[in-house]
């Protein structure tokens, strides 16, 4: 089976005019929404929407809750490439071919005020993201990872996330959602997770407590031993912020 080849965009929104996230989102939202119906058609480059096709796949989209450190206004998009690089990564990619006029022509001209990619590639023991789609797995809150590590340590570093950070998550209400090493450098990892409001405030906590500085909550020392584990990897920035999935997204909880 082909790796699987994932994209990972941050949208920032600038002047801080908080209805413009939510206008992108809702339009990214309901174009994807109607791609979903297109079966195995052949993508259609079109002005205005750019590829249309099922196989460039709107997993997740979410707002960036700002307050957990993230540049404020900001949107972020998780989309997974079926077919892998022979697939949605092909189909992406071919807009660009020739510089396409299509390329220059937006339905959401202005509203953005800059954007920036990451491609990644799946590793051993990530989600299968069609499958959580199967299942409809959704969560209130997602845990988004950025960490960099020492050149050619990327795999390494996901490997350990999975055999010593995922356990210890799980123990504290956080699902497993992707492991993926930045393509194209080598150098930076990504881990996403879901959560909820409750078992994110336990984990914060008994972090706190692990280093004394909670009496109130229950301690756990392995969040310390996972930070010691990751500092063999890590050669840079690592941080961590929350997203909430925009409500019709693939990822989000039904609206009651």
């Amino acid at each position: 089976m082909a790796r699987g080849i994932y994209l990972l965009e941050e949208v920032y929104f600038h002047p801080m005019n908080s209805r413009n996230p939510r206008e992108y989102l809702q339009w990214l939202v309901n174009y994807k929404k109607e791609d979903e119906q297109r079966g195995d058609a052949s993508p259609e480059l079109t002005s205005g929407l750019s590829v249309r096709s099922r196989a460039i796949d709107l997993i997740g989209a979410f707002y960036a809750i700002g307050i957990t450190g993230h540049e404020q206004f900001k949107a972020v998009t998780l989309w997974d490439c079926h077919g892998g690089w022979e697939g949605g990564w092909r189909q992406m990619l071919d807009i660009y071919d020739n510089v396409k006029p299509e390329l220059f022509l937006s339905s959401i001209d202005d509203l953005r005020h800059k954007a920036f990619s990451r491609p990644m590639g799946g590793v051993p023991g990530t989600p299968d993201l069609q499958a959580l789609r199967d299942e409809r797995y959704t969560a209130p809150f997602f845990l988004h990872e950025v960490a960099h590590v020492r050149p050619g340590a990327a795999l390494d570093y996901l490997a350990a996330v999975r055999e010593e950070r995922a356990p210890i998550l799980a123990d504290h209400g956080h699902r497993l959602v992707g492991l993926y090493e930045v393509l194209m450098s080598d150098s930076e990892v990504v881990t996403f997770w879901g959560t909820d409001m409750d078992s994110h405030l336990e984990t914060q906590r008994a972090y706190d407590a692990a280093v004394g500085l909670d009496a109130e909550a229950k301690a756990d020392p392995r969040l310390l031993d996972w930070r010691k584990t990751a500092r063999q990897y890590l050669d840079g920035p690592w941080r961590e912020t929350l997203l909430a999935p925009f409500p019709g997204s693939v990822l989000a909880p039904s609206q009651a």
